[in-house]
C-alpha cells in the first residue's frame, strides 16, 4: 500500500488527521490562494491540526511536496486539453466545442491554479520552464487537430496559437464574464478561431454539455 492511501499512524498532539492526500490538498490550496512562498510545511501542519515531523512520513521534502504540485498541475490542466483535441470529431467545429469543453467545465480545468502555476514560474526559471513546456504541449495538440482538418502547417499553428492563448490571457486577466454571455459569442468565436461557417447542429451537443455543467 502506497502512502498516499494511508494515515500516519503516529499521534498527534493536535488531535488532526495526517494523510498525503491532505496535505497535498491544502498545498494546492495554499499556492493558489497565498503563491508557492506559503506553502509551509509548519504552517500546513497547524492548519492540519497534526505534527510537523507527519508531513516527512509522506514527503521527502519541501521540494518533493512542490514536484507533486507541479505533477497535480499537468495532469489537472494539461491531460484534458490534450485528450479533448485528440477526441475524433466530424467537422472542425466540432473539434473545437470539445476543447471548449475544458475552459466551461472546471473539473477539466483549474484557471486559479493555472494562474499560480505561472505566478510562480515568474520567480523562478525552472518552473518556468516546465511551463512553457506545457504550454507547448498544448498548443502542439490542438495544431494537431486543425492538420487533421486539412489546415495547411503555418494555419494550423497560428489557429492554435489564437486559439490557446485567447483563453489563456481571459483567465490570466481575470475577464468578468459569466458562462452565458460568453456562449452568446459562441458562433462567432467559432467561426473566427475557424475561418469556417457552421451549421447550428454542429454545436448541440457542445451546447447540451454547457447545459449540464451548469446543472453541477
Amino acid at each position: 500500500m502506497e502512502r498516499a492511501d494511508v494515515v500516519d499512524p503516529r499521534p498527534s498532539a493536535g488531535g488532526g488527521k495526517s494523510t498525503k492526500q491532505a496535505w497535498l490538498n491544502l498545498a494546492i490550496e495554499t499556492l493558489v490562494s497565498d503563491g508557492i512562498d506559503q506553502v509551509k510545511v509548519q504552517a500546513m501542519a497547524k492548519t492540519l491540526g497534526v505534527s510537523r515531523s507527519s508531513f516527512y512520513w509522506f514527503f521527502d521534502s519541501i521540494q518533493d511536496l512542490q514536484q507533486q504540485l507541479l505533477s497535480h498541475w499537468l495532469t489537472r490542466n494539461t491531460g484534458p486539453i490534450i485528450e479533448r483535441s485528440m477526441r475524433p470529431a466530424s467537422t472542425i467545429i466540432m473539434a473545437v466545442c470539445n476543447v471548449f469543453e475544458c475552459w466551461v467545465d472546471k473539473s477539466l480545468f483549474d484557471p486559479k491554479l493555472d494562474i499560480a502555476i505561472r505566478f510562480w514560474a515568474r520567480r523562478d526559471q525552472a518552473i518556468r520552464a516546465i511551463v512553457e513546456q506545457a504550454d507547448g504541449q498544448r498548443v502542439e495538440a490542438i495544431k494537431s487537430m486543425f492538420l487533421r482538418h486539412d489546415y495547411s502547417a503555418e494555419q494550423a499553428l497560428i489557429r492554435a496559437r489564437v486559439l490557446y492563448f485567447t483563453q489563456i490571457g481571459h483567465y490570466t486577466l481575470e475577464v468578468s464574464e459569466t458562462l452565458a454571455g460568453r456562449l452568446a459569442h459562441l458562433q462567432t468565436y467559432l467561426t473566427v478561431f475557424t475561418g469556417r461557417e457552421l451549421n447550428p447542429a454542429e454545436i448541440a451537443d457542445f451546447e447540451r454539455f454547457c447545459a449540464w455543467v451548469n446543472e453541477e
